[in-house]
């Protein structure tokens, strides 16, 4: 790809994954983890990962899953996927954070995980110990068009939806007058 980027366009970084390489050691899972521990490398509980590694150890199938956008509600289809003659439901596989399962929400407080891609690392860390390739990193350019501040919106978003379904919108809404009164 041309190193020469317009100013109007960015470079988008992607974990691209090949489950043909993946041989499930889940250090992507533990560095993860240990990365996002509060403070940073302090504790490692895979619950924390933003990258879940989906098994069938008899059929040696490792399906590395990274952890996406909230949804404030369950999906409507449940579709099968069949591996190796092994069947698998839909939400074995989705990236999203949605009250019908645990899976990518933190283990204290519930609230919804997300991919950060390792913000403030040169790469993200799942790529870097994956020894075998399975995940890399892949870069396309794409319009900026207040692409930032889309992105932003979007995160406050989703953290106002996951607190609006754990307190309720009256206490956010309580709680937003009383800052404002601060102020």
């Amino acid at each position: 790809m041309d190193n020469q980027v317009d100013q109007t366009s960015k470079i988008i970084k992607t974990i691209k994954i090949d489950i043909d390489k993946c041989n499930g050691c889940r250090a992507c899972e533990v560095i993860c983890s240990a990365f996002h521990a509060m403070p940073k490398y302090s504790s490692n509980n895979p619950a924390r990962s933003r990258i879940r590694v989906i098994r069938e150890p008899l059929r040696d199938v490792y399906v590395p899953v990274l952890a996406g956008e909230y949804t404030v509600s369950e999906c409507a289809g449940r579709d099968k996927y069949t591996i190796d003659g092994k069947q698998y439901e839909e939400c074995a596989f989705c990236r999203a954070s949605c009250p019908s399962r645990e899976e990518f929400k933190e283990p204290d407080s519930g609230l919804p995980l997300k991919c950060d891609m390792c913000e403030g690392e040169d790469e993200p860390l799942c790529v870097k110990w994956c020894l075998v390739d399975a995940l890399t990193i892949e870069e396309r350019q794409e319009k900026v068009e207040d692409l930032e501040q889309s992105l932003a919106l979007e995160d406050l978003e989703i953290g106002l939806e996951s607190l609006a379904d754990k307190f309720g919108m009256d206490k956010i809404m309580d709680v937003l007058v009383r800052m404002n009164e601060k102020e």
